[in-house]
C-alpha cells in the first residue's frame, strides 16, 4: 500500500495522550514520526499502569504510539537544541503537546525554527493555549469536561455531575491538531512558508458543545441531562429495558417511529394521540418510556435486535469486554496484532481505510530504540553520538 504521507517527516516532543493520539494517525498514514522523549524516563505514558510489557513499557503507551520512532533528546541542553535544529532543517513539521508556556522556552515555535527551515510547520497542543493568562496552567481532559459543561450533560438527571468514561477531549483535540497541521503543510508545500498551528483542550471541548451551545447563545436554553442517556429533543432515542438487559433505540426520524411500532408488533402506538407527533412524543416521554419498557421487557435483547437491526437505528448496550469481543470487529478487521520485542500485542486498527484496506501497524518503540539510527540519518558519526550521550543530551 502506498501511504499518502510517505516522505513526510514529523518531529514530535509529546507525552501522555492527546498529542500522541493525533501524531499516531500521521504515522499510520505513512509519515515518519520521530518521537522526542527525555532521556530519563521518556514519555510519562510509558509508566502508566496497571499493565506492562516490561518495566516502564506500558500497554497504555502502545495505545497512542504505533508506527513511531523514539529519539531520546534533552531539549533543555544546548547540545539537544543543536540536534533539534539539524533535524528541523529536514523535517516538515515539529509538534508538541506541552504546557502553553513551554514551547517558547524549548525553541519549538515557528519563530525559533524558521531560521533553520522557513517551511516548517510548528503545531502546538496545550491545555489552555499559549497567549493568555492560563498559558502556564497544567490541565487534563477531565478538567476540560468539567469546565466545558460536559458533566452537566452526562448521567441521570437526579445523579451527580458525571464525566464521560473516556478521554474524548484528548482524542478530539489531537485529531483537530492533525487537521490544522495537515492544512498548514499543504500551504507550506505551495508557498515555502510555515507557521504556528495552535489548538487547546478547553477550546476543543467547548467547540464540542455544538448545538446545545448555539441553543444557549441564541435562546438562553440550557440543555440538561435526560433520563436513560436520551437525546435532549427527540424521542424515542434512548435506552430501554429488555428481559435480560438494555437496548439503545434511536428513532430520530418520523419514519423510524412508524417502523419501530410495526417491528415490535404494536402498530397501535403510532396512532396513539399522545405519541402522534415528535413534539407530543417528547412531551410524553415518560409515558412512552413506560409503554416501550413493558413491551421490550417481554423478550431478551438479542430477540429485539434480530427484529430491528437494519430496519431502524438500534444497538446493544455492551460493556468493554462485549464490545471488543464483538464478532463484527473481527469481520471488519478492527482489531490488529503487532510484534513487540516482548511478544505480540493486540491493538486497535486505525478507523481510516484506504482503497478498502486497513492501515498497516507496527508496535510502539522502546524508549530510545531509534536514537542512534535517527542521529546517523542526520549526519552524526559514532564519536559525535558518543559525545552527545556522554553529555546527557541523548
Amino acid at each position: 500500500m502506498i501511504l499518502p504521507l510517505a516522505g513526510y517527516r514529523i518531529v514530535s516532543a509529546e507525552q501522555y495522550g492527546a498529542g500522541p493520539y493525533g501524531t499516531m494517525f500521521l504515522a499510520q498514514l505513512g509519515a515518519d514520526v520521530i518521537k522526542i522523549e527525555p532521556p530519563a524516563g521518556g514519555d510519562t505514558a510509558r509508566a502508566v499502569g496497571p499493565h506492562f510489557l516490561r518495566e516502564a513499557e506500558s500497554l497504555y503507551f502502545q495505545s497512542f504510539n504505533l508506527n513511531k520512532r523514539s529519539l531520546t533528546l534533552d531539549l533543555t541542553r544546548p547540545e539537544g537544541q543543536a540536534v533539534l535544529h539539524r533535524i528541523a532543517e529536514r523535517s516538515h513539521a515539529v509538534v508538541n503537546n506541552l504546557r502553553g508556556d513551554i514551547p517558547d522556552k524549548l525553541g519549538l515555535t515557528y519563530a525559533a525554527l524558521k531560521p533553520h527551515n522557513p517551511a516548517v510547520v510548528c503545531a502546538h497542543l496545550s491545555a489552555y493555549g499559549r497567549d493568555n493568562p492560563r498559558a502556564r496552567w497544567p490541565g487534563y481532559d477531565y478538567l476540560m469536561q468539567a469546565e466545558a459543561g460536559f458533566l452537566s450533560l452526562t448521567g441521570e438527571p437526579d445523579g451527580p455531575p458525571t464525566r464521560m468514561g473516556l478521554s474524548m477531549v484528548d482524542f478530539m483535540t489531537g485529531t483537530m491538531m492533525t487537521i490544522g497541521l495537515l492544512s498548514a503543510l499543504i500551504a507550506a508545500k505551495d508557498t515555502g512558508i510555515g507557521r504556528d498551528v495552535d489548538v487547546d483542550l478547553l477550546s476543543a471541548a467547548v467547540h464540542q458543545l455544538s448545538y446545545p451551545a448555539v441553543w444557549y447563545l441564541n435562546q438562553g436554553d440550557v440543555t440538561g441531562r435526560s433520563p436513560r442517556s436520551a437525546h435532549p429533543s427527540v424521542t424515542p432515542s434512548q435506552m430501554f429495558r429488555t428481559a435480560d438487559g438494555w437496548i439503545f433505540i434511536m428513532a430520530q426520524l418520523p419514519k423510524f417511529w412508524t417502523v419501530l411500532c410495526e417491528r415490535i408488533g404494536h402498530p397501535e402506538l403510532a396512532a396513539d394521540e399522545r405519541f402522534a407527533t415528535p413534539a407530543k412524543r417528547l412531551a410524553n416521554r415518560d409515558a412512552l418510556t413506560a409503554e416501550l419498557d413493558a413491551i421490550l421487557g417481554t423478550a431478551p435483547t438479542r430477540a429485539w435486535l434480530d427484529a430491528l437491526e437494519g430496519h431502524l437505528p438500534v444497538a446493544p448496550v455492551f460493556d468493554v469486554a462485549q464490545a471488543l469481543d464483538n464478532p463484527f470487529l473481527t469481520e471488519t478487521r478492527m482489531v490488529d496484532r503487532v510484534s513487540h520485542p516482548d511478544g505480540d500485542v493486540r491493538v486497535l486498527a486505525n478507523p481510516i481505510r484506504l482503497d478498502g484496506e486497513r492501515l498497516p501497524n507496527r508496535a510502539g518503540p522502546l524508549l530510545g530504540a531509534d536514537t542512534d539510527a535517527v542521529l546517523a540519518e542526520f549526519g552524526y558519526g559514532p564519536e559525535e553520538v558518543a559525545s552527545l550521550k556522554g553529555a546527557g543530551a541523548v
